[in-house]
């Protein structure tokens, strides 16, 4: 199990690390739509469909994101935390998810060993993380602190509202926003008593 410091300490990317396993994404127009309550739905089908194919080797699959928060306007793209017993191995996983119609599309050994797909239809980003990763427990955190505290959700929906103008690529628009994001972490971690 991660330190509490090891989970409240938010990770700046490493510049020089190239995480792009097909290069970079091409500049594309967010679009923040009302919430959908089908996206439950459309996560445990994801899910179901993700578990039969990997058997033992999902250990955890989590809808995370904003698609995962009831009432919270977000672009229609489900988040899922794939948990699995290595993320350092690929092949125990790559193959399978490929074959669902993911795409591997980051590689991030510098945090946390974290892989990313993208799937199209319907459109899906898949984290993959070992067992205990730091940044899953965040994003378990961040999900449940939003469902119980309607003024932070507000102003994290206002927050990725105002990230929309400047355009450019989905992680300049998840840069624009971050400062909010690390308020409402650090808002949450001093409620569990963390800080």
């Amino acid at each position: 199990m991660p330190t509490f410091e090891e989970i409240t300490r938010h990770h700046d990317i490493d510049p020089t690390e190239d995480p792009w396993v097909l290069g970079p994404p091409a500049p594309e127009t967010v679009v923040i739509v009302p919430y959908d309550p089908e996206w439950p739905a459309r996560y445990r089908s994801l899910a179901a469909d993700i578990r039969a194919a990997l058997g033992e080797v999902a250990l955890d699959v989590e809808h995370v994101g904003s698609t995962s928060v009831a009432g919270l306007a977000a672009k229609d793209v489900i988040d899922i935390d794939l948990t699995v017993p290595d993320s350092r191995d690929e092949s125990a996983y790559v193959p399978v998810l490929e074959r669902l119609g993911y795409v591997l599309v980051i590689r991030e050994p510098s945090f946390h060993e974290h892989r990313a797909f993208r799937r199209d239809e319907p459109r899906v980003n898949l984290h993959v993380f070992g067992p205990d990763s730091p940044e899953a427990i965040r994003h378990r955190m961040f999900r449940d602190w939003l469902r119980t505290h309607p003024e932070d959700r507000a102003r994290y929906e206002e927050a990725k509202r105002a990230a929309i103008p400047g355009g450019g690529n989905v992680m300049d628009y998840n840069h624009r926003k971050e400062a909010v994001i690390r308020e409402i972490y650090d808002r949450l971690f001093r409620a569990a008593g963390m800080l």
